[in-house]
């Protein structure tokens, strides 16, 4: 007993001699730590990368101007290129708040710590970050963004600085990534579960979707960016294990995010110009991409800009492989990265020389869609190139491929392809961008903030 009576003695002196100060010091609060370990950084931002950028607001926008997808909604509406300013401050801070300045405390950290595998990941997201943002605002803040209180109006770089600097954060990554730290993530890397293969192969493949975002970019030319893509391509995915992709659970909370963009109180639907492209061209992925409407059964979109609408259930919404609640997001795949190399072999090479890589690419979407062998071949082998249709066919195919991609809003642009014209009762030519959000333009004043939606990028020239 007395034992017992000394022990209790002496813990209640420990308590006061250091429990005090932790209870009294009210400037440090428990529930919310100021420094946290790399792996409680990374998940929460990439599931943000997942549901608040690749399927957020402007991925919804920028979809109806693909006329992939379509609002049930009489004109004018964002179909019809209606948009303010206030439209884009969600989309601006999840790209600032939520996603990069995350990331750069990410990277700071990993640093620090020598965490280089978690260093390499963080560089590589930032980069497909500042793509997703330059691509849709042209220029904007990074080099003098993230300075807290010591800036907080931080000019903007220019796109062509920009792209320079998701080149060497690439490099960068994939430097990290080499150094073969010991230490990897584990479950807390919901993309790849802390594969460094991939995450390097992925770093790969940016580079080479980026520098063909160059091909008539001012001081390039279609066959340097070709080249230099090419070159990337050679570490780049492999197959579709490879595949970017983020899992949803499907249980309440976890749904896919496109899922909840196509439900009916959202009013999209599947747009009429993309659902009759698939049904023109006897495409056999129609029936997986493309849910029939649940009133008709038949496969039907709604077009743009119309003054009459009909009931929601007359139209079709994406099928399960993209739209069930457990689907996954695939932010870049294997595809893609077949399609970059045949339009790049095209620059180099001419078509022939494409053709096989172009085939293969439409092989390997129609293989994770479980589209039957012969099926597949049928419909390649209705899509050959000619010296006349090469540039037109690979981009479309990889329209398909990339659905619900902003990547396809890019190619629109530096393409031409897919041919589309603007929508009925259209407030302006087809948007080459989108709007600066209004919350910035207050807080942070800048003249590229006049941009219209019709005015071009750096990078957008013809």
């Amino acid at each position: 007993m007395k034992k017992i009576y000394s022990i209790i003695t002496i813990s209640a002196l420990l308590v006061s001699f250091t429990g005090c100060k932790k209870f009294i010091d009210v400037n440090q609060n428990p529930n919310q730590p100021t420094s946290v370990s790399e792996g409680l950084i990374l998940s929460p931002v990439e599931l943000a990368i997942s549901s608040n950028l690749y399927a957020g607001g402007v991925a919804v926008i920028a979809q109806e101007y693909m006329q992939v997808a379509a609002l049930n909604q009489v004109a004018p509406n964002a179909g019809t290129y209606l948009m303010y300013n206030t439209d884009m401050d969600g989309d601006w801070t999840n790209l600032y708040t939520t996603c990069l300045n995350n990331l750069v405390t990410l990277t700071s950290k990993a640093t620090a710590d020598g965490n280089t595998n978690y260093s390499g990941i963080s560089k590589i997201l930032i980069a497909y970050c500042l793509g997703n943002g330059t691509d849709l605002w042209g220029d904007i803040p990074y080099s003098k963004a993230f300075n807290g209180a010591g800036n907080f109006t931080p000019t903007y770089d220019s796109q062509k600085v920009i792209y320079a600097d998701i080149q060497s954060l690439l490099d960068a990554g994939i430097a990290d990534i080499a150094k073969n730290y010991a230490t990897t993530p584990g479950g807390d890397d919901l993309f790849y579960g802390g594969d460094m293969g991939k995450w390097t192969r992925l770093a790969y493949t940016l580079k080479a979707r980026y520098y063909m975002h160059l091909t008539k970019a001012p001081g390039t030319t279609a066959a340097a960016q070709a080249q230099l893509a090419l070159t990337a391509l050679q570490n780049a995915m492999a197959s579709n294990d490879d595949d970017f992709k983020m899992t949803y659970t499907g249980a309440a909370g976890g749904e896919n995010p496109w899922q909840q963009n196509f439900i009916s109180a959202s009013t999209v639907v599947l747009g009429s110009t993309f659902v009759n492209a698939l049904q023109t061209r006897n495409d056999p992925r129609l029936t997986i991409m493309v849910a029939p409407a649940t009133a008709t059964g038949f496969y039907t979109g709604l077009g743009e800009g119309l003054e009459q609408i009909g009931q929601l259930e007359d139209y079709s919404r994406p099928g399960s492989f993209y739209g069930a609640t457990g689907a996954y997001d695939y932010l870049v795949n294997y595809s893609e990265a077949l399609f970059l190399k045949a339009e790049a072999t095209l620059i180099i090479s001419g078509y022939t020389a494409a053709e096989p890589i172009y085939e293969s690419a439409i092989s390997s979407h129609m293989t994770k869609l479980g589209v039957a062998t012969s099926d597949a071949a049928n419909y390649i082998a209705s899509r050959t190139l000619t010296s006349s249709n090469a540039e037109q066919l690979i981009i479309e195919e990889k329209n398909v491929a990339d659905f619900l991609s902003l990547e396809n809003y890019v190619d629109f642009r530096r393409t031409g392809f897919p041919a589309l014209t603007k929508a009925p009762n259209a407030l302006s030519d087809i948007p080459r961008r989108v709007l600066y959000p209004e919350a910035e333009i207050i807080s942070n004043p800048q003249p590229q903030q006049t941009a219209k939606l019709t005015d071009r990028l750096w990078w957008d020239t013809e």
